[in-house]
C-alpha cells in the first residue's frame, strides 16, 4: 500500500500532468475561492450580520449543514480565520439544537435569517462540522468558548457516537455495532457518499480517548463499505444504501445514480491522498472513470447504478465532471488523463444550481492542485 501525505508531508500537483504550473495551479484555486465568497453575481455566502455568515444553497434559498461545514472547510484550507469565525458563529448560533432527543445536533436546513426549516440534523454536516474544527484548533489554536475548536469538535463528535447515552430519546449518528453511519439518526440506513474514513483516522488521533478505537474501526469498516455499495462494473454509487451495500430507494426518486452520490469519488480521491492506496476503494473510480468515457458528457443523466441513463438530466452536471477529474488521483482508467484535462479546462457553474456544483468542484480542485492539507 503506497503512503499518503499523512505520513509523508507531500501534496502533488496533479495538474501538472496537463501543463498547469504549481503558480497557474494556486492562481486557479485562489479565483475560485474569491468567486464563492465575494463575486458580486456568482457568489453564495450571505453576510446575515456583522459576525455571522451562511453559506446558501441556491437551488433552495436556504442554509444547510453540509453547506456551512464546507464552507469552514474552505476557509481553514485557504487560511481565513475571519470568514471561518462568521460561519461557525452563524452554525452555533442558529443551527445548533440546544433540547430534545437532537441536542447538540444542528438542524439540517434553516433559513437565511437562521428561522428552522427542520429540527433534525444530516450526519454529513456534523463530521465536516467537526473536522474543520478540529483543523482550526491545529492551524490557527484555540480560543474561548465557542471558539474554543478542538473542544467543540470532540463535543460534536460525542454526542455523534453516545447520543443515546447522553439524551433522553436520542439516536446517535453511527450505528454502534458496524460503525457505519447513518443516512439520519434514527434511520438504519447509510448514505456511501457520508463515509469519509480519511476523516476518521484523523478523528481517531483527536477525538476523546475513550472513542478513538471506535474511529479507527469506523475508518476500516468505511472502505470496505465504499466499495461493497459500488455497483461491481460501473463503479456506480446509490445515494442511499442499506447496510449490506444494496440499493435504497427515498423521496419518490426511481434513480439511483444521482447528487449525493457524486461526493464518493471526491472522497476516495482524497483517501488516497492522505492515507494512500486502498485498492477496492481506488478501483471503485477507475470504473467509473470507464463508465463516463462510453457517456455523452454533454448530455449527462440520472443514471440507474447497472449504468442505464433515464429521462431525468443530471441537475449537477459541473460536479460529475468535478469529481471525475478528482478521480484521476488514483484511477487506472486508460481515461484517466483525458478526465484530468478536461477538469482543467472546466468552468464554475454559475446560475441557480451553482452551490452543490461548486463546493464539489472548490474540493476536487484542492485535491488537484495539491492544496487540500491536512492540519492536525
Amino acid at each position: 500500500m503506497s503512503q499518503g501525505a499523512f505520513s509523508t508531508g507531500l501534496y502533488p500537483n496533479y495538474l501538472s500532468e496537463v501543463g498547469i504550473t504549481e503558480t497557474e495551479a494556486q492562481e486557479k484555486v485562489r479565483k475560485a475561492f474569491a468567486t464563492i465568497f465575494f463575486d458580486p453575481e456568482e457568489n453564495f455566502c450571505h453576510h446575515t450580520g456583522e459576525d455571522a455568515w451562511c453559506m446558501v444553497d441556491t437551488g433552495n434559498n436556504d442554509a444547510r449543514t453540509e453547506g456551512m461545514s464546507y464552507g469552514m472547510m474552505m476557509c481553514v484550507q485557504m487560511d481565513r480565520k475571519d470568514i471561518f469565525d462568521r460561519l461557525w458563529t452563524f452554525s452555533d448560533r442558529y443551527m445548533r439544537l440546544r433540547s430534545g432527543p437532537f441536542e447538540g445536533y444542528f438542524a439540517w436546513s434553516v433559513g437565511l435569517d437562521g428561522t428552522h426549516n427542520a429540527e433534525g440534523p444530516a450526519p454529513d454536516g456534523e463530521e465536516y462540522f467537526a473536522m474543520a474544527l478540529f483543523m482550526a484548533g491545529a492551524r490557527w489554536g484555540d480560543g474561548e468558548g465557542v471558539f474554543n475548536y478542538t473542544e467543540q469538535a470532540r463535543e460534536i463528535l460525542r454526542h455523534a457516537v453516545h447520543q443515546h447515552e447522553m439524551v433522553s430519546g436520542g439516536e446517535p449518528m453511527w450505528e454502534p455495532e458496524n460503525h457505519y453511519i447513518r443516512f439520519v439518526p434514527g434511520m438504519k440506513i447509510s448514505d456511501p457518499s457520508y463515509h469519509l474514513p480519511h476523516f476518521y483516522d484523523l478523528f481517531a488521533l483527536k477525538a476523546d480517548e475513550r472513542d478513538r478505537d471506535f474511529w479507527k474501526k469506523a475508518a476500516e469498516e468505511s472502505r470496505k463499505y465504499i466499495a461493497l455499495s459500488a455497483h461491481p462494473k460501473t463503479g456506480l454509487s446509490p445515494e442511499y444504501a442499506a447496510y449490506d451495500g444494496s440499493l435504497v430507494l427515498l423521496f419518490g426518486k426511481q434513480w439511483e445514480y444521482y447528487s449525493d452520490a457524486y461526493r464518493v469519488a471526491e472522497n476516495i480521491a482524497l483517501d488516497h491522498i492522505w492515507f494512500g492506496s486502498h485498492p477496492e476503494e481506488d478501483d471503485v473510480n477507475t470504473r467509473l472513470q470507464d463508465f463516463f468515457s462510453r457517456q455523452d458528457m454533454e448530455d449527462l443523466r440520472a443514471y440507474q447504478l447497472d449504468g442505464t441513463a433515464t429521462e431525468e438530466p443530471a441537475m449537477h452536471p459541473t460536479a460529475i465532471r468535478a469529481v471525475l477529474g478528482a478521480a484521476s488521483v488514483c484511477s487506472k482508467s486508460p481515461e484517466r488523463m483525458r478526465f484530468l484535462r478536461e477538469f482543467a479546462h472546466l468552468p464554475m457553474r454559475k446560475g441557480k444550481r451553482r452551490y452543490y456544483d461548486n463546493c464539489l468542484y472548490f474540493f476536487c480542485l484542492l485535491m488537484l492542485a495539491g492544496q487540500y492539507r491536512i492540519w492536525i
